[in-house]
């Protein structure tokens, strides 16, 4: 049997993720439709794009972890120290 992945087993807290996503999208929609200014509409951008590369990270850093790493399942893994740097630059970049 396969094993379950993280997005199915974090399905609800992803999808409330993505759902704050969609209104932060439908709030930058709003501003444009109301004429709002230029910094109004990057600042709504700026938080969107935030948002999606949190998302990202953590994602990554969840298939990293389950798939990638796990030493009981990859004898050859990376060690938990290593795992954690290549982590930091994930998140970092993601930024």
């Amino acid at each position: 049997m396969r094993p379950m992945t993280h997005t199915i087993r974090d399905k609800q807290k992803l999808l409330a993720r993505v759902r704050r996503i969609r209104g932060q999208v439908e709030a930058i929609e709003r501003a444009l439709d109301g004429e709002a200014g230029c910094e109004k509409v990057m600042h709504l951008i700026s938080a969107v794009r935030g948002a999606t590369n949190g998302l990202m990270a953590e994602v990554v850093e969840d298939h990293v972890r389950t798939h990638l790493v796990d030493s009981e399942r990859h004898p050859g893994a990376l060690n938990a120290e290593a795992t954690d740097q290549l982590l930091d630059v994930v998140r970092t970049y993601l930024k």
